[in-house]
């Protein structure tokens, strides 16, 4: 997957910090299934929060640098592994720019 794309969260996520435990929860699945909760890291859950669709994957690599002491081809694998796992779970979708409109479009997963 390129740096160059962005991709947004899905509103059907949330995103809880209870203590020092960063937690992601899908919110259309039943409440008694505990399988799908997603415990996040620190890093996991930054990049969770910069994955608004307004900045490609190359702008949050270089944000998570900035905040993070983890070399620049470490931060690019955990990254990229880390995003398409939340493709893998539909929590994330793909946002790609419409040259002729200026608008964007948002690919489903």
């Amino acid at each position: 997957m390129p740096l160059s794309q962005r991709y947004r969260r899905n509103p059907e996520f949330v995103f809880r910090q209870i203590a020092d435990e960063m937690i992601l929860v899908p919110i259309k699945q039943k409440v008694g299934d505990l399988g799908c909760l997603y415990s996040l890291n620190a890093t996991a859950g930054r990049i969770w929060d910069l994955l608004d669709g307004t900045e490609d994957l190359a702008a949050i690599r270089d944000a998570l640098a900035s905040e993070f002491d983890i070399g620049e081809e470490d931060l690019t694998e955990h990254l990229l592994t880390f995003v398409e796992q939340l493709k893998e779970i539909e929590a994330v979708t793909e946002v790609t720019p419409q040259a002729a409109t200026g608008r964007e479009a948002v690919n489903p997963p």
